[in-house]
């Protein structure tokens, strides 16, 4: 069986940029729906005074982030006018291509973190 992969982004709201960035982010989601199938879940949560967002993703396995990594540069330029990404957590084992995507976002001083060792748990399907 597949391991799953869990991506967390962390970012920092520009300075009154938060209602853009959420009208941006929620004009995002069908479209990635439609374009990234694999990507099993993508939620965004903010902190209570709207200066940092975490969005949350999970797919199936390692090549399912990859899809999700693919084109990511293009889109990050236009989410990047209303946010900064601060630090990058990835639990289980990315394959080649996210581990160099990634060694170039530390590059840029960006924290990432890696937790490659997946030690057990489910996802429970949807009821229905």
């Amino acid at each position: 069986m597949a391991e799953p992969i869990v991506f967390i982004s962390h970012n920092r709201v520009k300075k009154g940029m938060f209602s853009d960035f959420k009208s941006h982010y929620q004009k995002s989601i069908p479209i990635t729906e439609v374009d990234k199938p694999s990507t099993v879940v993508q939620l965004a949560y903010a902190n209570k005074d709207e200066t940092e967002v975490a969005i949350v993703r999970l797919f199936p396995d390692a090549e399912a982030l990859d899809l999700q990594l693919r084109g990511a540069d293009e889109r990050s330029k236009i989410t990047y006018q209303f946010i900064e990404p601060t630090g990058i957590e990835i639990y289980g084992t990315p394959n080649e291509f996210a581990l160099e995507m990634m060694k170039k976002v530390a590059g840029s001083g960006i924290v990432v973190r890696i937790f490659p060792d997946f030690t057990g748990g489910f996802i429970r399907p949807q009821p229905g």
